[in-house]
């Protein structure tokens, strides 16, 4: 069967078509240098590489910095608790060691700081919760907060118990005795090495015994 309006003919020895001309020459413009092709288009490579997580540049931590008492209290980050700089007011209203309490947890109740959060912070502590001497007939070191320690989340339990815990001036010993607003008996509880890097669990020791 014919083709319609077109013949195809072999080309003639000794030459060769245009077309096949150009494309030799193209190929080897293509495969010089290396074989590695050069563009003046620009190319998007994507953001600035971020800020190294967990980590406060020095120039963040000083721009922080307040006229107060420094103390470090322990905050989520990468799914670990982490120590940040705080520096902290305390007023002169109720005993010392409720103050430094509440102070503490003051802190942890805020949002981190823009600084803060861009290197990933966060905390897990409600806004709402309150802090407060011990109860009646309660070990003298308690500490009750307005909600029950085991109905908050556990990171923000785990955020409390290992800041409480490291500040020599509020838990002379390893373990902080917290309890809730009811009569529930108080807990000892541990801040290991542990709960820092997994704060879903907190270990409790025995229940404490009342005096």
């Amino acid at each position: 069967m014919a083709s319609r309006g077109r013949h195809l003919t072999a080309p003639r020895p000794g030459r060769r078509p245009a077309a096949a001309l150009a494309a030799a020459a193209l190929c080897a413009v293509l495969t010089a240098g290396c074989g590695i092709r050069t563009t003046s288009v620009p190319v998007d490579a994507g953001a600035a590489p971020s800020r190294v997580p967990c980590a406060m540049p020095a120039e963040d931590i000083t721009t922080q910095a307040q006229q107060g008492i420094p103390v470090q209290i322990y905050l989520v980050c990468a799914s670990e608790l982490v120590t940040v700089d705080r520096a902290v007011q305390v007023p002169e209203t109720a005993s010392d060691r409720l103050r430094i309490a509440r102070a503490l947890l003051d802190e942890l109740r805020l949002e981190p700081p823009n600084a803060e959060a861009q290197a990933g912070f966060s905390t897990h502590v409600p806004g709402t919760l309150r802090v407060d001497g011990p109860h009646p007939g309660d070990p003298k070191a308690t500490l009750r907060l307005s909600a029950q320690p085991e109905d908050l989340p556990s990171e923000a339990l785990a955020q409390i118990v290992c800041t409480f815990t490291e500040s020599e001036s509020l838990v002379p010993d390893e373990s902080v005795t917290l309890g809730g607003p009811g009569d529930y008996a108080p807990r000892a509880y541990l801040c290991t090495t542990e709960t820092k890097a997994s704060p879903e669990s907190v270990p409790t020791a025995d229940t404490a015994r009342l005096p």
